[in-house]
């Protein structure tokens, strides 16, 4: 992606960035999923060191991947609620 990509709103870089990977733009976290995954991301960066965000992110992509949207989302909101010492969000 060239250095004009720069000049691109977060959801832009994303969808265009979702077509380079092999599931193409179905590959793209619903916005809710987004922001699970910075909550989350945050959560690491703030519990220990800041690399710990990517790959949080990255193994919870992995993990959850099969799941549905709905499902990833549920899931990702338990983990940072469990993270986070708070009682189940359900």
């Amino acid at each position: 992606m060239a250095d004009a990509d720069a000049q691109m709103t977060a959801a832009e870089w994303i969808a265009r960035f979702a077509e380079q990977l092999p599931t193409g733009g179905a590959g793209v976290p619903s916005a809710d999923e987004q922001r699970l995954i910075l909550e989350l991301s945050r959560i690491a960066a703030h519990s220990s060191e800041r690399i710990a965000a990517p790959i949080a992110s990255y193994m919870v992509g992995a993990a959850f991947a099969p799941l549905s949207a709905g499902e990833r989302a549920d899931r990702i909101s338990l983990l940072v609620a469990e993270l986070e010492g708070q009682p189940d969000p359900s």
